[in-house]
């Protein structure tokens, strides 16, 4: 398993947009001050954002508790399952 497997990049790349900020792997390289092929891969699940990292991505983005458990921790593995449960129960 990679280590971004749980990242739910949608909701991410939308709170950026919302802050405008388009030029997506520009806008993490430059917020975790890492090369822009570092913040790609970090954005492709093939690198995982550590704490450090989610801690500065969630304070320039003003996430709240909610946003990141749904960006960083569920992530998208768990979105088909919740809609699942929704349509059954």
């Amino acid at each position: 398993m990679k280590g971004g497997d749980k990242l739910n990049v949608k909701i991410l790349k939308s709170k950026m947009v919302l802050c405008g900020d388009e030029d997506f792997v520009k806008a993490i390289a430059n917020i975790l001050e890492v090369s822009r092929q570092t913040a790609s891969a970090k954005l492709k699940g093939e690198s995982q954002f550590t704490r450090d990292d989610i801690a500065l991505i969630s304070k320039y983005y003003c996430l709240n508790d909610e946003e990141i458990r749904k960006i960083f921790i569920e992530g998208e593995s768990n979105d088909e399952s919740e809609r699942s449960s929704e349509v059954i129960g």
